[in-house]
């Protein structure tokens, strides 16, 4: 097979122009269709970007879809991807894998029986800063890799998003939520997690919307908001994480890892690129952070990579980067964070995944 695949969106949300804006640079992928569950949303969406909308029915039956590309809510995951492996379709999907191991064994053990694929965001790791930062640790840039911290800190999505409900809802939450960019990353830059332990909790039972569109709306919160916890990763190195929704100000640094000769700023892992700062004991300067240009391509929004990286594996038949096994072990590292939280206990985590190969040299895009 040396066509690029067809694909086909099904949830014709937000994300999906981060998508459907980013696959024409790529060579492996031809997003052709997009389904939901409100009909007039996939028609404005084809419309706009020129591709066919389907009702769902017919997405899934369609014999030259190659590729489901799941951009419904988290609740919705595990349903539509049984649904697309057991039509015969490879799949991709936004982060998190499911909400819960059990739901995320099932999925894998379909795939696995039928000979199908299974990528999951993020895919941010691919962008040019993060394989930098990548390229820099490999190289011994900071020596051995032993500690580091990784912080998203918010005061929570209801004061501009339209629609905040379900982040505060089982598979919501800021380790939901935005865990998935900051494990994924920190697996690419040290590889997988042996042990966390962890301290969660929620400020309030409720939150008030303060954005224009739902100004006043009450929510329940159903998750905790404030997780803090230690993780020690298989190859010694020990990071504090901490990701909140309870924050209103800060100025601590997204990631920074530190090694036995250095230190290295790693830029906000929910997008692409970002600065970079290095310091090491060899330099002239060992106690001054030095900026690093990224050496590698991708550092604008290409939210499409994983899943052209994916398709490019499937035509040649080669393991894909943003895998179902990086996928599971980021979710099990989550579900292991709350658990050690509400338990109070260390946990050790039972999978484990290879750290993905770097992406240099990399493809470059088409366009």
């Amino acid at each position: 097979m040396t066509r690029p695949l067809n694909v086909a969106i099904v949830g014709a949300g937000i994300i999906s122009d981060a998508y459907l804006k980013a696959a024409k640079d790529f060579n492996h992928i031809n997003i052709t269709t997009c389904a939901d569950l409100n009909p007039d949303a996939a028609k404005a969406k084809a419309k706009t970007y020129n591709i066919q909308s389907q009702t769902l029915d017919d997405t899934f039956n369609n014999p030259n879809v190659d590729i489901i590309l799941n951009l419904t809510i988290p609740k919705a995951h595990t349903e539509v991807n049984l649904r697309a492996l057991n039509a015969g379709k490879h799949v991709y999907l936004e982060k998190p894998l499911a909400l819960d191991l059990d739901e995320a064994k099932t999925v894998l053990e379909t795939a696995r029986a039928s000979n199908l694929r299974i990528g999951c965001a993020p895919d941010t790791f691919f962008g040019g800063s993060h394989q930098t930062c990548r390229q820099l640790i490999d190289d011994d840039a900071i020596g051995t890799p032993t500690s580091g911290t990784a912080f998203m800190l918010s005061s929570g999505p209801e004061s501009w998003h339209g629609a905040p409900d379900f982040y505060y809802k089982p598979g919501g939450g800021p380790l939901f939520d935005m865990g998935p960019y900051y494990l994924t990353a920190l697996i690419n830059l040290l590889g997988p997690i042996e042990q966390v332990i962890a301290y969660t909790t929620r400020k309030s039972p409720t939150r008030t919307c303060t954005a224009e569109a739902t100004n006043g709306h009450i929510i329940s919160v159903e998750v905790d908001t404030h997780i803090a916890a230690l993780l020690k990763f298989e190859n010694g190195s020990i990071i504090n994480l901490i990701m909140s929704f309870d924050i209103q100000n800060h100025s601590l640094p997204p990631i920074e890892i530190h090694g036995t000769t250095g230190s290295l700023s790693v830029p906000d892992p929910n997008g692409f690129g970002g600065d970079i700062k290095l310091t090491n004991i060899h330099s002239d300067h060992p106690h001054e952070w030095q900026t690093i240009t990224p050496t590698l391509p991708y550092l604008d929004n290409h939210r499409s990579i994983g899943l052209d990286d994916m398709a490019n594996a499937i035509i040649h038949n080669t393991p894909h980067r943003a895998s179902a096994e990086l996928a599971f072990h980021v979710l099990e590292a989550m579900s292991a964070i709350l658990k050690s939280g509400n338990e109070n206990k260390p946990i050790n985590l039972t999978s484990r995944c290879t750290r993905p190969q770097p992406l240099h040299p990399a493809p470059q895009p088409t366009s």
